[in-house]
């Protein structure tokens, strides 16, 4: 295959051993800078430009976009997927992932285990927030903060208080999170490639430092996961739209609590830890997927007039509880069940003879009107009342 790597880093050590793996496999491989592209708009045909001339094809690029220019590197990824090259990670994922808060609030809706937290901006909130999650100590997280950058421990709620209150002066935005302290300053590191977690280790605080983190000083030792930890951390990644991933995990009294999806994860540490070609796994998962380019579902679906893409939910009672989804009448009504999610299981093309159970979530390409029907009504709006002649009371 031809492959790019997208990086503003072409000597570091994670850029050289993904370009090393690629050339030693016999792909054609080049580094490039992500801030050298123009993205022309101007034709009919989504293009690019590199270094002041159009860019010839490749079958996939890999992403190696750092936090600092977050916006212009995924819109040049975005760009890559609208011309149909494979990325393992899209431009949605890796803002999903850049985000804490935007990443916590889409892992929140899959049952994922994650510390405690809560967002709030208004000085009245805060301690409120506190108590939300648990009580002093809390962890106070910049919303954009790596490597361990922004995250401070606070003992007490007084000292959380002045931290949130400083940081809130100076228009940072903070998460509060709850302070897991059976992880004892050390959290798992996964690799996840694909559907797998093809290495682990374990980072420990050194000190009275509790970040674990390697560029802290945090000393790594490799660990096998057992199969708990490692369907959470693939799950994870696969939620935020990312089929490579670091995926850092706490170790809690009721199993792994996810942390962050790092859509660029360092391979030295891991590589030094493990002793495991990671950078290799990366490239052959690639080389595998080059002939199923990472499509928008909702973007090509919803091109047709009168239909689209929705979530239709299986409630307790319904007519649907007890049926396979052939005995639904669905497919009659011009609804196809693309997959059926139930828990944390996913079953993607669902065969005609599942039976539906309650709770069970499908999501369906069809008819807009036809699902519209099978979707509770909602009560109805009251009309909107003339404005009253004292429109406002004074005092």
């Amino acid at each position: 295959m031809k492959l790019a790597i997208l990086s503003r880093a072409p000597r570091a050590y994670s850029t050289q051993r993904l370009r090393t793996a690629a050339l030693d496999r016999g792909h054609q491989v080049r580094v490039l800078d992500t801030l050298r592209f123009a993205i022309d708009l101007s034709t009919e045909q989504p293009d690019l430009f590199f270094r002041g001339k159009q860019l010839s094809s490749y079958d996939a690029i890999l992403p190696r976009i750092g936090a600092s220019i977050t916006y212009f590197g995924t819109a040049v990824v975005r760009q890559f997927e609208q011309m149909d090259v494979y990325t393992p990670n899209t431009a949605n994922g890796i803002m999903n992932s850049r985000d804490k808060l935007r990443a916590t609030q889409i892992l929140s809706r899959h049952n994922i285990g994650m510390p405690a937290t809560a967002f709030v901006r208004n000085r009245a909130d805060v301690v409120p927030a506190i108590e939300m999650v648990g009580g002093a100590p809390v962890v106070i997280k910049l919303l954009e903060g790596t490597q361990g950058i922004g995250v401070i421990l606070a003992p007490s709620r007084k000292v959380a208080e002045a931290i949130i209150e400083t940081l809130h002066g100076t228009n940072q935005q903070v998460l509060i999170q709850a302070f897991v302290k059976e992880s004892k300053g050390r959290d798992i590191r996964a690799i996840v490639v694909g559907d797998r977690v093809v290495a682990a280790m374990r980072r420990v605080a050194q000190g009275d430092e509790f970040r674990s983190n390697v560029h802290r000083g945090g000393r790594v030792e490799p660990v096998e996961l057992d199969a708990t930890y490692q369907e959470t951390a693939v799950r994870a990644a696969q939620i935020m739209g990312l089929r490579v991933a670091g995926v850092d995990m706490l170790e809690g009294n009721d199993g792994p609590l996810v942390m962050e999806v790092n859509s660029s994860p360092g391979l030295q540490g891991i590589e030094s830890a493990t002793n495991l070609d990671v950078a290799g796994a990366i490239i052959d998962h690639i080389a595998n997927q080059t002939g199923f380019p990472e499509i928008d579902v909702r973007q090509r679906l919803t091109v047709s007039t009168g239909y689209g893409v929705a979530e239709l939910v299986v409630h307790p009672g319904a007519d649907l509880v007890g049926k396979s989804l052939g005995e639904s009448g669905l497919r009659d009504r011009d609804i196809s069940v693309l997959t059926l999610h139930r828990g944390t299981t996913v079953m993607p093309n669902p065969h005609s003879n599942r039976k539906l159970e309650d709770g069970d979530r499908l999501l369906c390409f069809g008819r807009l009107e036809e699902m519209r029907d099978l979707i509770p009504q909602r009560k109805r709006r009251s009309r909107v009342r003339k404005l009253p002649k004292v429109p406002i009371h004074e005092g």
